[in-house]
């Protein structure tokens, strides 16, 4: 895929942070990017905002069902014809001892973060392999290295590592590239967190739109299936 204009890429939650920042980098190379929230508004708002930048769609999507991610893709299909890359991105976090964790904290992480992929992957599964296209989903260096609140988020990460490490196995001799991206900090509103300029330490949103490019752009017979990217300089504690 060393050539990337004119190739269509779906990413899940990405009107801001992570997934906002991969779309940016992909529609400056001449990429057609499909971008979905679970809000049709914010959706829409967020496309109208890369508009400038390329040609993009959004969508609205909820990742915990099935038939949504099935109509998002079909929606992208009909509109360009093909799917080359899909990147889930999608993505909450409840942090809370297991003492104060509620049933349903746990089952909003699960069903976003590690089967709201699972079923990212099958709804777009056809599309992948007629294009012989990439699959990349965004983990976290928490589906490594465990911490106490983290239960939750610990279990859907390292759960989606490993499921994407098992994909990648299953779908390599079909032509389908797969790796699994795992951040350390990254400046995001994610968990409700304002970016600041005190922020400027943790990796940026462009420098995941820069590795993901870095990932298309391999020669094919090369495939880096797990990266772990991490601040090169975290403040001293």
């Amino acid at each position: 895929m060393n050539s990337l204009e004119g190739k269509v890429a779906f990413i899940t939650g990405a009107t801001k942070g992570i997934g906002y920042g991969v779309a940016e980098s992909l529609l400056s190379l001449g990429m057609k990017v499909a971008i979905t929230s679970r809000s049709a508004e914010r959706a829409e708002e967020a496309a109208k905002q890369l508009q400038s930048k390329g040609e993009v769609l959004g969508v609205e999507a909820d990742v915990r069902k099935l038939e949504s991610q099935e109509k998002a893709i079909k929606k992208v299909h009909d509109k360009w014809g093909q799917l080359d890359v899909v990147i889930a991105n999608a993505g909450v976090g409840h942090f809370a001892s297991i003492e104060e964790l509620t049933p349903e904290q746990w089952k909003d992480t699960i069903d976003t973060n590690l089967t709201g992929v699972f079923y990212s992957v099958k709804a777009s599964l056809d599309a992948l392999s007629k294009s012989k296209g990439y699959l990349i989903t965004i983990s976290s260096l928490a589906g490594t290295n465990f911490f106490a609140g983290g239960s939750a988020y610990n279990a859907s990460k390292f759960g989606l590592t490993g499921f994407t490490q098992s994909v990648m196995l299953d779908l390599r001799q079909k032509g389908i590239n797969v790796s699994t991206i795992m951040p350390g900090s990254v400046a995001t509103h994610f968990n409700d967190h304002t970016p600041s300029p005190e922020d400027s330490w943790k990796i940026q949103p462009e420098d995941i739109g820069e590795l993901v490019v870095d990932l298309l752009k391999m020669n094919p017979r090369t495939l880096p299936s797990k990266i772990e990217v991490r601040p090169s300089q975290p403040p001293k504690k």
